[in-house]
């Protein structure tokens, strides 16, 4: 049994236990699993973290969580790229517009040094700083 995190396209985000991935993957391509809050069937993976057990007797294989990891973080990169806006090193000056309402509100991604995200974060300016893998690594 596997347990996938997943959202609707109302953002809605939910759990679901499938035998294993390719019951995922041919349930979702029959267009059989609905989201319970809105019953849209529009179902997408969501960004999970990796669970490591480390109970009494389980072994903790550390370059097979970060595999894992990586995993997660190159789903994340992927999903990122595909439904934000890459502004590059305008990145502070555009999330300062977004904010105060003088560029349309849309997500974005892109370049700032630590100062600039913390002089955000002071201002209030809602940003998140994430780690970026680097491609085939």
């Amino acid at each position: 049994m596997i347990l996938f995190e997943l959202r609707c396209s109302g953002q809605h985000q939910f759990e679901a236990w499938f035998k294993d991935g390719a019951a995922y993957d041919s349930l979702a391509a029959a267009g059989q699993l609905n989201c319970p809050v809105c019953g849209d069937a529009r179902i997408e993976k969501a960004l999970m973290a990796p669970r490591l057990a480390k109970g009494r007797g389980d072994a903790l294989d550390v370059k097979e969580a970060m595999g894992e990891v990586r995993k997660v973080l190159t789903a994340f990169k992927r999903q990122v790229k595909e439904s934000c806006d890459y502004v590059g090193e305008r990145f502070p000056e555009e999330a300062r517009k977004i904010h105060y309402g003088d560029s349309e509100a849309r997500p974005i991604y892109g370049e700032a040094t630590p100062q600039e995200a913390q002089d955000l974060e002071e201002e209030g300016v809602a940003v998140q700083r994430i780690p970026w893998v680097s491609e085939g690594n």
